[in-house]
C-alpha cells in the first residue's frame, strides 16, 4: 500500500518547530528530591506562561492540553482559573492546571474543565515522596481557600514518558475516589506500517483495499469548514449532540498550534468525504480527535483507509501509540465503536477522573 509523505511542518504557516517535537532531541526536566527544600505553591500568572509552557515541554506526563496556549483559547470569563505552581528553591517543581466552578454553593476545582485531561504536570523520576508531598500540599491549600470538592482527569499511563502511578496512588491514599473511568481505544505503533497492518481484522483490510481501489486519495487539507458540516451533521443526527469547539473555537486552535493540530482528509473525485483531526499530544501519543464521515459515501470505506494513513504517517513520525479517543461516555460503553476500533488491532486503557469532597 503507498504511503503518505510526512512532514512536522504540515501546511507552510511561517510557525517555527511544532510544539512536542517528536523527531527531535528531547531534553527531560528530571525530578529533584525536595525533601530538604521548602514546598511553596501559588496561584499561576499571566506573567509565567513560558515558564509554565517550558516546563510542559520537558515534562514527564505533559501534553498539549495542558500548556497555557491551549487553555487560553476560550474566550475571557467562561473559567475562573485556579492554576497552581508548586515550587522549591525558585525552581518549578510541578504544575496543576485548575479552573473553580460554583456547584451547588460548592467551590469545585477541576482539573481543568477546558481540556481533555488535567492533574499534576510532573519531572520525570518523580519520586513517591515528592508525589506524596505534592498532593499534601494541594489538599492543605483547598482547605485553606474553601475549596470544597475537587476533580481531575489523569491521561492514559501511555502518556507517561517514564511510566508512573505514583500520584493517582497518594491520591487514592488521601481519599480521593474514582469518579468514573472512560475506555481509550489505544494502539501500539510498530517500526514498519505493514506490521500494524496485519494486526487489522481481515475486514478492515479488505475495506482499506475497497477505499483505494475505489480511487479515495487521502491528503492533507485546511478545509475545516467542509470537516466540521460533516461532523456536526453527524453528531446531531446520531446523537443529538454538538461537537466540544465550535467551528471559530477549532480554527482558533488550529492557528495556536499549526505544526501540531491537522486535518487528513478523506476525497473522491475532489469532494471530501470523510476526515480526521490529529491532536499530537506529546512526543509519545498522537491522538484522533474527531473523526466523521459523509454517511451518503459509506459505501466507499474512507474512514478504514484515513486510519490506515493516519498509522503510516505516525510511525513516520517517530511516535509509539495512537489513541483513537473514548468509546464510553460516563461509565456507558458504545459496543459497536469498541468494535469498529478494535478492528484496527486497538486495545483499552483507562481515561481516570478522580474526586475527594473536603
Amino acid at each position: 500500500m503507498g504511503k503518505l509523505s510526512y512532514h512536522r511542518h504540515y501546511i507552510n504557516t511561517g510557525s517555527t518547530a511544532p510544539l512536542f517535537p517528536s523527531t527531535f532531541p528531547f531534553v527531560p526536566i528530571n525530578s529533584r528530591r525536595f525533601a530538604n527544600m521548602t514546598l511553596s505553591l501559588s496561584l499561576y500568572q499571566q506573567s509565567r506562561v513560558s515558564e509554565w509552557d517550558n516546563f510542559v515541554r520537558r515534562s514527564n506526563n505533559g501534553t498539549i492540553f495542558h500548556l497555557r496556549r491551549f487553555l487560553g483559547y476560550h474566550p475571557p470569563g467562561r473559567f475562573h482559573d485556579h492554576s497552581l505552581i508548586f515550587t522549591g528553591d525558585k525552581e518549578i517543581l510541578a504544575l496543576f492546571p485548575a479552573a473553580i466552578r460554583v456547584n451547588e454553593g460548592i467551590n469545585h476545582l477541576i482539573s481543568h474543565p477546558g481540556s481533555s485531561f488535567g492533574g499534576f504536570v510532573t519531572p520525570v523520576g518523580l519520586s513517591f515522596k515528592n508525589a506524596h508531598e505534592l498532593v499534601l500540599a494541594l489538599l492543605n491549600h483547598a482547605r485553606r481557600e474553601g475549596i470544597g470538592r475537587i476533580t481531575m482527569t489523569h491521561p492514559p499511563t501511555i502518556y507517561n514518558r517514564r511510566l508512573s502511578n505514583y500520584v493517582e496512588f497518594v491520591l487514592l491514599n488521601q481519599g480521593f475516589t474514582s469518579l468514573k473511568r472512560e475506555v481509550s481505544s489505544i494502539l501500539y505503533l510498530e517500526k514498519d506500517p505493514q506490521h500494524n497492518l496485519a494486526k487489522f481484522t481481515p475486514a478492515s483490510r479488505r475495506a482499506v483495499r475497497k477505499a483505494q481501489q475505489s480511487g479515495v486519495q487521502v491528503r492533507l487539507s485546511d478545509d475545516w469548514l467542509t470537516f466540521y458540516n460533516i461532523l456536526l451533521h453527524n453528531l446531531k443526527r446520531r446523537h443529538g449532540v454538538s461537537p466540544t469547539h465550535t467551528l471559530e473555537e477549532l480554527q482558533r486552535l488550529v492557528a495556536f498550534f499549526p505544526d501540531d493540530i491537522r486535518l487528513l482528509s478523506a476525497c473522491l473525485e475532489g469532494r471530501m468525504i470523510a476526515g480526521l483531526a490529529i491532536f499530537d499530544a506529546n512526543p509519545e501519543v498522537t491522538l484522533a480527535f474527531y473523526i466523521s464521515h459523509d454517511e451518503a459515501y459509506q459505501e466507499y470505506r474512507a474512514v478504514n483507509l484515513l486510519f490506515y494513513e493516519f498509522i503510516t504517517q505516525a510511525i513516520t513520525g517517530g511516535f509509539k501509540y495512537l489513541d483513537f479517543g473514548t468509546f464510553s461516555l460516563n461509565m456507558q460503553p458504545n459496543f459497536g465503536l469498541a468494535r469498529f476500533k478494535e478492528s484496527f488491532g486497538s486495545s483499552g486503557l483507562f481515561r481516570e477522573t478522580m474526586t475527594i469532597d473536603l
